[in-house]
């Protein structure tokens, strides 16, 4: 047994040369440092449902692309298309829409 707990601390600080980086130097994690860099991250890949447009049913009243928290929702002329790199599978599109054009399924990999 030691004979103090400064011996100690002096044994255990011998140990190891390397300086590790305090919580001050280490950035914050999920923060965007760089503007614009947003779009390098495709976050659709972890999704478990996927909605499917039926463009038959599609009135193009937007409410779909209003409502998306991920702005996944690409505007076409006549309907509407799913980014799905971006697409988190929430399902908020299928609950808003009026004509239920759009349906979820479970996602294949």
């Amino acid at each position: 047994m030691w004979q103090s707990q400064k011996e100690h601390m002096k044994r255990c600080a011998g140990l190891s040369d390397i300086r590790k980086p305090g919580w001050r130097s280490i950035p914050i994690g999920g923060m965007l440092l760089e503007p614009g860099s947003a779009l390098k991250y495709k976050t659709g890949d972890w999704r478990a449902f996927r909605p499917i447009v039926d463009e038959t049913k599609c009135v193009n009243c937007l409410l779909c692309w209003i409502y998306c928290p991920d702005s996944s929702i690409v505007r076409k002329e006549k309907f509407v298309a799913i980014n799905y790199d971006y697409c988190k599978g929430c399902g908020i599109c299928a609950a808003e829409c009026p004509t239920k054009a759009i349906r979820m399924e479970e996602e294949k990999r």
